[in-house]
C-alpha cells in the first residue's frame, strides 16, 4: 500500500495502481506519484519517501522541526 499526503489530502493506492516496484529509487517513486496526481514532479521534490517496515510506502512533505 502507498499512502500519499499531498496538499492537505490523504490518498491510499496500491503499488500496482502507481506502477511502482520495491526496487525503484525515491525519485522514480515520486515521478509515478506525480503522474497519478497529475502534477509536475517538481512539486514533490521536497517530499520524503518513507519506507515502512511493513513494506508500505508513505509519501509526505518533509517535516521541519524547531
Amino acid at each position: 500500500m502507498v499512502h500519499i499526503r499531498f496538499e492537505g489530502r490523504s490518498i491510499d493506492v496500491t503499488e500496482t495502481q502507481l506502477g511502482i516496484a520495491a526496487s525503484m529509487n525515491d525519485g522514480a517513486v515520486k515521478q509515478q506519484v506525480a503522474r497519478h496526481l497529475d502534477v509536475n514532479s517538481d512539486r514533490l521534490s521536497t517530499y520524503v519517501v518513507d519506507r515502512r517496515p511493513s513494506g508500505d510506502l508513505l509519501i509526505r512533505p518533509e517535516a521541519v522541526y524547531g
